[in-house]
């Protein structure tokens, strides 16, 4: 049996809050209909940073953090956290929020996401990833994402990509690039530096030689972020197939869904986020959160 149709009989831990939040978040707008449902995956165990959803930020949780961004979208509806780890739930349940207990032993959050996903009505037309270390992303970048998709009749999936402005994060394997084509369609998503200028880079000996010469270069790139609209049905299909070739060789998940035909739509953003890997990184969204600059406005 898969792992998805495997999760129709998991037995759910569910907290279900009858508030929203003990701390509200007020929309600046009416809601936009129809709307998404957030599922935010997060597991307790990281290598570099253990216990990473329950770091505290502000003297709260970070996981919870993350989920009042989410439900700031003006398009979301709900956020549930989909986590194997009982401190997680506990904590998000304690604030009010709304979480599941899923498997230990999905191989990645889209499947986490899946499982959940597989549970919810007719209501969840669409499923968001919005990835547990990310405390300070935009709601507006969620909105704009699910705006896309709910736009785009040919696309499975929408995400979102960022203008990259330093030579490094062009190089570095770390930073997942993607090109689009005239309808804003995925290409291709890779850890190497796409689209490549060819010319420039034999005429300076080296792209980084060619970047260093003409910083202008890096208009080409686009930094590919981790946040996914899913159309659930798509979602629920997708987390049947196996790894794809590409996949497995750039350790790039989404070139599965390209591999096999379907489309995502990619929505360039404005507003940066600052995902939570390091030491390093935790320093730093702690100082932008106390210093009022990433505030959910009510």
């Amino acid at each position: 049996m898969d792992a998805l149709a495997s999760s129709a009989h998991y037995v759910f831990d569910t907290c279900l809050p009858a508030k929203l939040s003990c701390n509200p978040v007020n929309h600046t707008a009416p809601p936009v209909s129809p709307s998404a449902i957030a599922i935010i995956p997060a597991r307790y165990h990281s290598t570099r940073l253990p216990g990473k959803p329950l770091l505290d930020i502000a003297g709260r949780p970070m996981i919870l953090h993350v989920v009042e961004r989410a439900l700031a979208a003006r398009n979301v509806s709900r956020a549930i956290v989909a986590t194997d780890d009982r401190r997680v739930f506990d904590a998000v349940c304690a604030a009010g929020f709304e979480a599941r207990m899923t498997r230990a032993d999905h191989q990645s959050g889209s499947d986490r996401l899946a499982e959940v996903a597989a549970t919810l009505g007719d209501e969840a037309e669409l499923i968001v990833n919005v990835q547990g270390d990310e405390p300070l992303i935009s709601p507006r970048v969620i909105e704009q994402a699910v705006a896309a998709l709910l736009d785009d009749v040919e696309a499975a999936v929408a995400t979102t990509c960022e203008a990259i402005g330093h030579a490094g994060d062009a190089l570095s394997p770390d930073v997942v690039k993607v090109v689009v084509d005239e309808r804003g369609h995925a290409l291709y998503f890779s850890r190497s530096p796409i689209p490549y200028p060819r010319e420039a880079a034999r005429w300076h000996g080296s792209l980084a030689a060619a970047l260093d010469a003409n910083p202008e270069l890096l208009a080409h790139f686009r930094k590919h972020t981790g946040l996914y609209v899913y159309r659930r049905a798509f979602l629920l299909e997708y987390a049947r197939w196996p790894p794809s070739n590409l996949e497995l060789t750039e350790a790039l998940e989404q070139l599965r869904v390209l591999e096999r035909g379907y489309k995502i739509r990619v929505v360039q953003v404005a507003e940066t986020s600052v995902g939570v890997d390091t030491p390093e990184d935790l320093a730093r969204v702690r100082a932008l959160v106390q210093s009022s600059k990433f505030k959910v406005q009510s």
